[in-house]
C-alpha cells in the first residue's frame, strides 16, 4: 500500500486526486493540505511515501515546503512529486534542483498520474516524458550559479557515460542496452553516482548532468 499526502490550495484538485487514487486501489491518502505550512505538518505527522504537492500555494508555497521536507533527515523516506499547470515552469525546475522526485501536469491522464505516484514511491524519478527533459534543458542553460565541473572528477569514465544517459532520461534497462551491460550493472553504476555526487535521487542526477555541462541544452 502506497501512502500518499495531497497538498494543493484548490479543494477540487485535492478531492479529484483522492478519488482517483483510492478508486485505483493500492493507495491510501493519509491527509490533505491547502498550503505549504500545512503540507510540512502533515508530512511530519504521517510520514507518507509520496506527497503530491503544488508548487504555487498561498502563504508558505510548495518550494519552501519542499526545501523543509528534503532538509529533514526524519523525512528522508518521503518523495515529493510536484504538481503543476505548465510543462515549462521555472518553479518546477527549481523544485527538481531542490530535491523533488519529479513532476506531473494537473491535466495529465489519470493513468499517468497513478504511474507517477507509483514510480516515485519506489525510488524512481519521473524523467521519462520528453516534457521533463525539455524543461530541464530550458532552465539549465540560464545564467544561474552552476555546479563546478570538478565535482565530476570523482567519477570514472564509465560513470560519466552513465550519468549522461541518466540525464537523457534513460531508465536502467535502456542504459544497459546502450552500454551493452546487464541491468544489474546499470543499477550499480547509478547507485554509485548517487553516493559519489551526494544526490537524493535520479532527478538530481539529471540536474547535475546539465549544470556541470556534461549535457549541453539544445537550442530550440
Amino acid at each position: 500500500m502506497i501512502r500518499v499526502a495531497l497538498a494543493d490550495d484548490q479543494q477540487l484538485i485535492r478531492a479529484g486526486l483522492r478519488v482517483l487514487l483510492e478508486t485505483e486501489g493500492g493507495f491510501a491518502v493519509v491527509g490533505e493540505a491547502a498550503d505549504g505550512a500545512q503540507a510540512v505538518e502533515l508530512v511530519r505527522a504521517t510520514h507518507p511515501d509520496v506527497v503530491v504537492m503544488d508548487v504555487r500555494m498561498p502563504g508558505v508555497d510548495g518550494l519552501a515546503a519542499l526545501e523543509t521536507i528534503v532538509a529533514d533527515p526524519g523525512l528522508a523516506g518521503t518523495a515529493v512529486l510536484v504538481l503543476t499547470t505548465f510543462d515549462l515552469d521555472e518553479y518546477v525546475y527549481r523544485a527538481l534542483r531542490g530535491g523533488a522526485a519529479g513532476f506531473v501536469l494537473k491535466d495529465a491522464e489519470p493513468a499517468d498520474l497513478v504511474r507517477a505516484v507509483t514510480l516515485v514511491a519506489h525510488g524512481e524519478a519521473l524523467l521519462a516524458p520528453a516534457v521533463t527533459r525539455r524543461l530541464i534543458a530550458e532552465f539549465a542553460g540560464r545564467p544561474e550559479p552552476r555546479v563546478p565541473t570538478a565535482r565530476l572528477d570523482v567519477l570514472t569514465p564509465r560513470e560519466r557515460e552513465v550519468l549522461a544517459l541518466v540525464g537523457g532520461g534513460l531508465a536502467n534497462d535502456e542504459i544497459a542496452t546502450r552500454l551493452v551491460i546487464s541491468p544489474a550493472t546499470a543499477r550499480t553504476h547509478v547507485g554509485r553516482l548517487l553516493t559519489k555526487l551526494d544526490a537524493r535521487d535520479r532527478a538530481q542526477l539529471v540536474v547535475i548532468a546539465y549544470e556541470t555541462g556534461l549535457i549541453t541544452p539544445r537550442v530550440r
